[in-house]
């Protein structure tokens, strides 16, 4: 009575060893060290990581290990380093060309590394860094989306031949036809353009009104919510940052988190900046329907636009910044529906002129009596107006931009335009010894409630606790490997989710070891007391953290920042718990009292 098959117990053994390796890597602790990320989006090679390495050698800081991960070159220094200078030297030379990001790196050893071994995340509460609350524009969304129908709409209802004129006012697209027997055609041809819109009749018999629906509107918004947050997490990476958090908080926010920036300043205009192009032709008869004139930059001449855009800015697949006869510029390239437009109006309109628009949103703070109120302004000019000399597709450069300009505006393009303007509204920095001392702070939490449970268990249960403390111990052990199995963000809240595990895990034995004393003293056989005593407590220990995890789910679901990572720790916590002091415990147990005859047992 109470064995374990040998299989059962080389799986407890196997898991144990699995999970000390998964975890072994957070005991090395993090150092200061400079990513490097290539803005072109390929990856770097050894070449490159020794030309980084050797420059940086130069400026007299050796760096204590240099290596490629995920395509990006990392230089880890010592304990202490001021990486300041080192930064300034490296954005200098290779600014153009590469991302460049100071953050903290695991010093791990290079076996544990090149094992693919990772320690856990650490949140920005722990961490330190740059936390960034922005508030989407969700009118703009609405109105953009507007825009688009007017013109699909327009030029649906021409291709049909229908004559007539479109206004769009409040949201609302007013058609007015020319004879009044094309209402039913008109009505047929935008009911085939979207199904979804509402379409009502004019007050005077020969209009339709076209409005969005509610059910229309909120799945705008919320693709306005998920296409930033896309593109937001494609500008982080493409700065180099490591381990960011980029979620949805509430109807209109975002928040960004960005352990180990310390320095807001860049990242902010990253993160804000709404800048895209659209390409259009010139009107050069000034006459045509939806033509307007945009304006040049300071000195240059303002020219009238054609209302139909061959391609924008969400066309645009890849963008590079470089120079061409001294001059900046930004490489294109388009998706295939922007090649395909671009290619057959290059086809059609040799020798004429075509311009580049830059388009940028921006939120400005006025005072109002005692009151600041916010006014958004959105800027249009043209950048670029060239000939059009030979037919292309998707490929092509544009210039007319200054040297900085040119590179944020191929990361911005890169990265993916954001579907609605953004307006930070919250910023803080965390610095490096705050996140230190709430480290300090939980950790010592941890190791208080940890002893205080230890000490608890064997002068009350003996032997027997102690087995409940080694698996203790191990389901501690195994939750910080899941963390970074998951690469899950361990906040100071996920903390508290750990000290509450403990206290869960070893209450699943004390169920076990008072079921033992009852059986015992029930007049039961050891070997029958120790049996019944596992198998008897199990369905409450089962109902009990079922309940619980249950209850960390819906955390989970519904919950954001903060208790996100309570709940994380907590999920995690309760199912190794039920595997330690379940399993894990019996196996001990069985192991050194399995199979003998007892005459008491030391609980």
């Amino acid at each position: 009575m109470n064995k374990y098959p040998v299989w059962l117990n080389t799986l407890v053994l196997v898991i144990l060893i699995a999970g000390c390796l998964l975890a072994l890597p957070n005991l090395y602790g993090s150092v200061p060290a400079v990513q490097i990320a290539n803005n072109g989006g390929s990856e770097y090679d050894n070449e490159r990581l020794q030309e980084y390495r050797q420059f940086v050698e130069k400026t007299g800081v050796t760096p204590e290990a240099a290596y490629i991960q995920d395509g990006r070159v990392v230089l880890r220094f010592d304990a202490g380093t001021d990486l300041a200078p080192v930064v300034l030297e490296l954005k200098t030379r290779y600014g153009r060309v590469a991302n460049i990001a100071q953050t903290l790196a695991p010093k791990l050893p290079e076996w544990v590394r090149n094992a693919g071994l990772n320690t856990m995340s650490l949140g920005l509460d722990l961490r330190g860094g740059v936390y960034v609350l922005l508030e989407v524009d969700m009118n703009t969304a609405i109105d953009t989306r507007m825009g688009l129908y007017e013109q699909a709409f327009d030029d649906s209802l021409r291709e049909a031949k229908i004559r007539h004129r479109l206004d769009l006012d409040d949201r609302v697209i007013t058609i007015r036809l020319t004879a009044p027997d094309d209402l039913e055609a008109a009505r047929t041809v935008i009911e085939r353009a979207d199904g979804d819109v509402l379409v009502a009749d004019g007050t005077d018999g020969k209009s339709l009104t076209v409005r969005m629906s509610e059910t229309q509107i909120k799945a705008r918004q919320d693709f306005a919510i998920e296409q930033n947050i896309t593109t937001l997490r494609n500008r982080v990476d493409q700065l180099g940052v490591a381990e960011p958090l980029v979620q949805r908080q509430g109807v209109d926010r975002i928040v960004v988190q960005l352990p180990g920036v310390q320095d807001p300043n860049e990242i902010n205009k990253i993160l804000t900046a709404t800048a895209t192009l659209e390409f259009r032709l010139v009107d050069q008869s000034g006459t045509e329907p939806g033509s307007r004139r945009y304006p040049g930059r300071p000195g240059e001449d303002s020219q009238v636009l054609k209302r139909k855009v061959i391609a924008s800015g969400d066309q645009i697949v890849d963008a590079a910044s470089g120079f061409s006869e001294g001059r900046p510029i930004v490489s294109i390239t388009l998706d295939s529906a922007g090649g395909e437009s671009m290619l057959q109006t290059t086809m059609n309109n040799l020798k004429k002129p075509m311009s580049t628009v830059f388009i940028e949103t921006r939120r400005e703070a006025i005072k109002v009596g005692n009151e600041v109120e916010y006014r958004d302004i959105k800027t249009e000019e043209i950048i670029n107006t060239a000939t059009i000399q030979g037919i292309f597709k998707n490929r092509f450069q544009i210039s007319g931009l200054r040297p900085g300009e040119a590179h944020d505006l191929a990361l911005l393009l890169r990265a993916g335009a954001l579907a609605a303007p953004v307006f930070k509204i919250d910023e803080r920095t965390i610095g490096p010894s705050l996140g230190q001392d709430n480290i300090d702070r939980g950790f010592n939490a941890i190791r208080i409630g940890f002893l205080s449970v230890i000490l608890f268990m064997v002068v009350y249960y003996r032997t027997f606790g102690l087995i409940a403390n080694i698996a203790l111990l191990s389901n501690v052990v195994f939750i910080v490997a899941m963390l970074s199995l998951l690469q899950a963000s361990l906040t100071l809240p996920g903390i508290a989710g750990i000290v509450l595990t403990i206290g869960m895990a070893v209450d699943a034995n004390v169920l076990i070891f008072e079921r033992i004393r009852e059986e015992l003293a029930a007049g039961a056989a050891p070997q029958t007391a120790i049996n019944s005593g596992y198998e008897k407590a199990f369905s409450s220990i089962a109902d009990a953290n079922i309940t619980t995890l249950i209850a960390a789910v819906v955390l989970f679901g519904i919950g954001t920042g903060s208790i996100k990572g309570f709940a994380i720790t907590l999920m995690l916590g309760i199912i190794t718990s039920m595997f330690t002091a379940i399993v894990g415990t019996r196996a001990i147990v069985n192991l050194f009292y399995g199979g003998r005859k007892l005459t008491s047992v030391p609980v």
